[in-house]
């Protein structure tokens, strides 16, 4: 599947030392793996992560799950061996921490060759670059990391995210401008299905595909959030025959529930159903 049209509504972060862990993750239903050898792997551990997880992809069994490893960065020890790794890992993208520039993209690609890069976006420097990250032509997709960006911006917690909104908007318009996927960052408390499903429908009223998830408990709620409700692919496909309808009578737009249609609608109702679809053949698979 086309990884531009493919959801990415749920992102699970799982990490690349726990063998019980990568194994569990092959019957989860996640649009996405984030295989960790950063943050959730201890600096003693990171060489034996590193194999662990070569092993677990090279057994596969994750089906059209998409497999992304996050390296760690390569200004630490472990970066350049990381990235050197991949080359022959089976997987189908390496994120990268902390990227603040392009250059960082091009440091990276420089090891891993024509391997798609994904791009954390953490640092407020990531965050006023996020512009010629996200036109790097190897940069495939961006995730937001939120814990990291409170943390720089020294802001405090606050359910609805203003102190984030400029380096969350900055991100989305990079990645739309040039096409890219976007993940929104975590929602720390697993436990709070009411909090996570807020947080989901803000992140989907701003625009992005999915959500990167800590525990496999949050996966149902993000799922549901960002795909399509029943009420908006019903919506899409009366827009689509009322506008057919209208050209067919030599007219440029359509009215639906009161509303006018035009092309940008018929696009955007397309994009819904398109959307749906792929979802259906994610789950039959």
């Amino acid at each position: 599947m086309d990884p531009q049209t493919r959801p990415f509504r749920s992102v699970l972060y799982i990490p690349g030392s726990k063998p019980r862990a990568l194994d569990k993750a092959r019957g989860l239903p996640v649009d996405a793996i984030i295989f960790d050898l950063e943050d959730a792997v201890t600096a003693e551990e990171k060489a034996n992560a590193r194999d662990t997880l070569k092993q677990a992809l090279a057994q596969g069994g994750y089906g059209d799950r998409v497999r992304i490893v996050r390296i760690n960065g390569l200004d630490t020890e472990w970066g350049a061996d990381d990235a050197a790794a991949m080359r022959d890992m089976e997987a189908d993208a390496v994120l990268l921490p902390k990227v603040g520039a392009a250059a960082d993209i091009d440091a990276l690609a420089a090891i891993t060759g024509d391997l798609p890069v994904w791009a954390m976006m953490e640092t407020p420097l990531g965050m006023l670059n996020a512009a010629e990250i996200a036109a790097h032509p190897r940069l495939q997709g961006m995730v937001m990391g939120t814990n990291d960006l409170a943390k720089d911006l020294n802001t405090r917690f606050r359910a609805d995210r203003m102190p984030l909104m400029a380096g969350l908007g900055l991100c989305l318009l990079a990645a739309r401008a040039h096409g890219r996927i976007i993940v929104d960052g975590v929602y720390n408390a697993f436990k709070d299905d009411e909090g996570l499903a807020a947080e989901c429908a803000q992140g989907r009223d701003m625009g992005f595909d999915g959500k990167t998830l800590i525990h496999p408990a949050q996966v149902d709620v993000t799922n549901a959030a960002f795909a399509p409700s029943e009420a908006e692919i019903d919506l899409a496909r009366r827009q689509i025959a009322a506008f057919d309808a209208a050209e067919a009578a030599g007219q440029g737009v359509a009215v639906v529930d009161g509303r006018i249609v035009e092309n940008l609608h018929v696009a955007t109702a397309r994009a819904v159903l398109a959307k749906a679809e792929a979802i259906e053949a994610l789950q039959a698979g």
